[in-house]
């Protein structure tokens, strides 16, 4: 933990509500001149595209799991290792996980490299000067026996929907945008679910506050669902592990979201379009409280 260098940390499968929430991050170091170091979560996978395809037909021969959620797959080693290092020097090494041709040309041509998608960049130092770190991926605050990544997070943030509907979002998203067959997608839920429940859910517990999209229509049966379920069709219900170390005014923050109500005492209900909004009034105070703590 530092105050110095703090490390700010959000979780969720990808789908699960990350954009919104990076989104709303930008918004607020945007609105207050904060300099952050961004670091993508994919860019600590163990293995390159080409490679995990055949790691994981070779782990299908061997009868084990082979998934992007688990360790075997990463390298929750040097996440929690640039974690520790930030949060002592405000420094530390990253990497990029090229997605597309237009971040490969992006990269080529800023470090003179020929890479292509699914490959990574060269490791190299966080620049010196920049205010936190901000981390959005799926280990965010993971924990193994060999690698501790969230002792060293100051601000945990998970956002995870209820599962049925984070099955309605993969499936149509592997289906449109990278044209998977249902029975693809569902050998590939399968597959991931032991790391799932192993090294993605435990990491909700750790996380300072929980950001959980509910929905309200019918999604008993994801895997015939003909369409995600709507912002306006859902809420989201948003768990404060210890309101009293940030400070939530919860009067406030029902006067000023509309059709928000208490569920529990550490427990704030809203509607789902609301979520961003949300997001930013409740999270730009907490910043900015750890920014002034910097100075201290």
């Amino acid at each position: 933990m530092s105050k110095k260098h703090p490390v700010v940390a959000v979780t969720g499968s990808s789908g699960a509500g990350t954009t919104t929430v990076k989104r709303a991050f930008e918004h607020i170091f945007y609105r207050d001149g904060i300099n952050a170091a961004v670091i993508e979560g994919d860019s600590f996978h163990r293995y390159t595209r080409k490679q995990m395809k055949a790691e994981m037909a070779k782990a299908a021969e061997e009868h084990r799991n082979l998934s992007h959620f688990g360790p075997e797959a990463n390298h929750f080693d040097l996440l929690a290792e640039l974690f520790s290092s930030y949060g002592d020097t405000g420094t530390g090494r990253k990497r990029y996980y090229i997605h597309s041709d237009e971040e490969a040309a992006e990269h080529n041509q800023r470090l003179g490299t020929n890479l292509s998608p699914g490959e990574f960049t060269p490791w190299e130092e966080v620049p010196a000067g920049t205010d936190l770190l901000f981390y959005e991926g799926l280990h965010g605050l993971a924990k193994t026996d060999e690698a501790d990544v969230a002792r060293y997070v100051d601000l945990g943030i998970g956002v995870v929907p209820i599962v049925n509907l984070e099955w309605i979002q993969k499936i149509h998203r592997d289906n449109a945008e990278r044209g998977y067959s249902a029975e693809a997608i569902v050998d590939t839920i399968l597959r991931r679910m032991p790391d799932y429940i192993r090294h993605i859910t435990p990491q909700f517990t750790r996380t300072d506050i929980n950001f959980q999209r509910v929905s309200t229509v019918d999604t008993s049966d994801p895997f015939i669902a003909r369409d995600i379920p709507t912002p306006d069709e859902s809420f989201v219900v948003i768990r404060f592990k210890q309101p009293e170390k940030f400070d939530v005014d919860f009067v406030y923050l029902l006067s000023m979201i509309k059709e928000s109500f208490m569920s529990r005492r550490n427990t704030i209900v809203v509607p789902g379009g609301k979520m961003g909004f949300a997001m930013e009034i409740i999270l730009q105070p907490i910043i900015e409280r750890m920014m002034a703590a910097r100075n201290v």
